[in-house]
């Protein structure tokens, strides 16, 4: 059986920020890639035949995998993990795949920011993470930046909107899941258990729904799985090499990706206000990799940052 203190040991290397911030600038972009081929294909099928049909052509790529996956013997306590992480994207991605089709791509991104509010709070409570002054200083800040490009206002709250609100609280759980199983297993099985989760508990709610596909939306929904399996994997890679308080700031350069998108693609304006919050939040990132290279550098050798 794989040991916890062996699996400890080989992913509690954590003082590596400009790798885990490349892996998950890495992901974010995949993300965004994701949004657009998703955006494009709008409402001709049901959200949660797409999201199975997404999951299905990410699966084939972990098909070699499957063999390690039966072999494999971890503690009860780490499969829990994986179902309930499974269940939590299940319900993610089809409330994903309803708002995309519905919601402008950059009222979702706005919506999207409470995940990695969401997920700093949960590993804070959890995982042991602290939450210091810099590091709370760091997120308002790119949240200020997040605020100066969108300048919410009042908006209609239609379907898709609490769509999105509802898939970003289940995502923010399912990305903690993801951070405490790095402890355990590596970044490619933990995406694999992902795809072979995600895939079973899509396939019933898929068959009761399901319409007639054709060959190009298979081909870009084969694109969107595709991209979405680069996404989880960097992300994964980033969990691993890194504190959340590292990667998780990085997650509010989305907002300038979706901008560009939604102007280039979709036709949405773009103002100078995108230029100038995106500039905050570079600058929020910056300071705050800078900072924790220097903590990394002064903290003890026993500070993994985890908990037990």
């Amino acid at each position: 059986m794989t040991s916890i203190s062996s699996a400890q040991a080989r992913n509690s290397d954590l003082g590596r920020p400009i790798e885990g911030a490349a892996w998950m600038l890495l992901s974010g972009l995949a993300f965004v890639g994701v949004n657009g081929v998703v955006k494009s294909l709008g409402t001709d099928l049901p959200a949660a035949q797409s999201a199975f049909i997404r999951f299905a052509f990410g699966l084939v790529f972990f098909l070699p995998v499957l063999p390690r996956l039966l072999r494999s013997d971890y503690p009860p306590r780490v499969w829990w993990l994986f179902g309930w992480r499974g269940a939590l994207h299940v319900t993610a991605v089809i409330f994903w795949f309803y708002a995309m089709a519905r919601v402008p791509v950059a009222e979702m991104s706005a919506i999207g920011f409470l995940n990695p509010i969401i997920v700093l709070v949960i590993a804070g409570l959890w995982l042991g993470e602290r939450l210091t002054a810099q590091r709370l200083s760091v997120v308002a800040l790119a949240l200020l930046g997040a605020l100066v490009v969108l300048r919410p206002g009042f908006r209609e709250i239609t379907p898709g909107h609490l769509a999105q609100i509802a898939a970003t609280l289940a995502f923010a759980a399912s990305y903690t899941l993801a951070k405490r199983l790095s402890l355990y297993a590596p970044a490619g099985l933990i995406v694999a258990v992902l795809s072979f989760t995600v895939t079973l508990g899509l396939l019933p709610l898929a068959l009761w729904s399901w319409v007639p596909v054709s060959l190009a939306q298979l081909f870009w929904l084969g694109v969107v799985g595709a991209l979405a399996t680069v996404a989880h994997y960097a992300m994964a890679r980033a969990f691993a090499a890194t504190r959340l308080a590292v990667t998780q700031p990085i997650v509010f350069l989305q907002i300038v990706w979706a901008a560009a998108l939604g102007s280039l693609v979709f036709n949405e304006p773009l103002d100078p206000w995108v230029i100038a919050g995106g500039g905050i939040i570079i600058a929020a990132i910056s300071l705050n990799m800078i900072a924790e290279a220097r903590r990394r550098r002064q903290a003890p050798p026993a500070d993994l940052g985890v908990a037990p």
